[in-house]
């Protein structure tokens, strides 16, 4: 799978785990170079608190455009240290 926004592919991996249809990847297959921190947070019932990364390619942001729980609840343990991703970025095998 892969993670592309504005041309750029973001993460790359055959290794993503499916929550609510979205891909989480793993935290080691992402491109650092277009992630940058938020200080976005917001809370799930089941997943717990989680925090954001804006994307910043060719000086184009989309802001706080993919997401991890650092800390999940013991219901979504499998998606620590995975990044997902939404507004416009297109997830594609």
């Amino acid at each position: 799978m892969k993670a592309i926004w504005n041309n750029a592919v973001l993460a790359e991996s055959n290794d993503t785990v499916v929550v609510e249809n979205n891909h989480y990847f793993p935290a080691d297959s992402i491109n650092n170079e277009y992630f940058e921190g938020s200080i976005a947070g917001t809370s799930c019932p089941w997943k717990g608190r989680a925090s954001y990364y804006s994307l910043r390619v060719d000086g184009q942001l989309n802001k706080d455009a993919a997401w991890y729980y650092a800390d999940p609840k013991p219901a979504a343990e499998h998606i620590r240290g995975r990044v997902a991703f939404w507004k416009g970025v297109q997830v594609v095998p």
